[in-house]
């Protein structure tokens, strides 16, 4: 594992920080995507999770990160509890969220991390649209992204500029937090509704993100109010659980 010198907590000492990059049939970007993550952050352990592929994605890891191998396919919530419970038994500081499809550039994780150690906050969100970006999105993915903002803001007070972004870093109280449970299909916004009403700090910055090149699919508008649907059904259903009754987030 890397000596993790470049980050560092408030009281001075090392940040042991991981990477975790869920990929399910990436054969054709996860060597690059791992091999530039240890070019920009020499110093941060990079765990590969191989959701079930079918495409040798495990065998085009560079070595130097470590890899995980999940007999059948869970989903992104099952690969990314997979990767917390990994960063909570040993021990990390910090966990960032990186896609396996190289759409979250590497020279932005440093940002990402340092932001989270330098803010104190339990949860930093890299955000396409906090700031005007020529970032392009289909109008009818930008609509559901902004009912859901919309949606998050009346159940919990915050409002996220990006609620559906996977790329974000977390802290040691969040990490054990994942671990213990994780949402199972829509993540990226149920946990940001959990972890604010639970009385966590989550945050977002600005960042650069890649538009994705390859994997995009057709969603009709149909599909898309379904989605946007079930998302919002999810979140309200949110509102009356309590995941982490051992953690910070505890309320009674």
């Amino acid at each position: 594992m890397a000596e993790n010198l470049k980050f560092h907590k408030p009281d001075g000492t090392p940040a042991r920080c991981l990477i975790i990059v869920p990929a399910f049939n990436e054969a054709g970007s996860i060597a690059q995507v791992v091999s530039g993550l240890h070019e920009h952050l020499p110093e941060v352990d990079v765990l590969v999770v191989d959701d079930g592929s079918i495409d040798q994605t495990h065998a085009h890891v560079p070595k130097t990160a470590t890899v995980v191998r999940l007999p059948f396919n869970l989903g992104i919530g099952g690969a990314m509890q997979t990767g917390y419970r990994y960063a909570d038994m040993h021990r990390y500081d910090v966990a960032v969220q990186v896609d396996g499809d190289g759409q979250h550039p590497p020279a932005e994780v440093s940002r990402v991390i340092q932001t989270l150690l330098d803010r104190q906050c339990d949860m930093i969100v890299g955000s396409r649209f906090l700031e005007e970006t020529k970032y392009e999105q289909k109008i009818s993915r930008m609509t559901g992204i902004h009912l859901l903002r919309l949606w998050i803001k009346l159940l919990c007070g915050q409002s996220f500029s990006d609620c559906t972004s996977g790329f974000r870093a977390a802290n040691r109280d969040v990490i054990k937090s994942y671990a213990h449970w994780y949402p199972d299909d829509y993540p990226e916004p149920e946990v940001l509704l959990l972890l604010t009403r639970s009385n966590f700090a989550v945050e977002e910055i600005q960042v650069h993100m890649e538009q994705r090149t390859t994997g995009q699919t057709s969603i009709s508008l149909t599909q898309g109010i379904f989605y946007v649907l079930k998302v919002a059904t999810a979140l309200l259903l949110d509102t009356i659980r309590n995941p982490w009754p051992d953690h910070k987030g505890k309320t009674s």
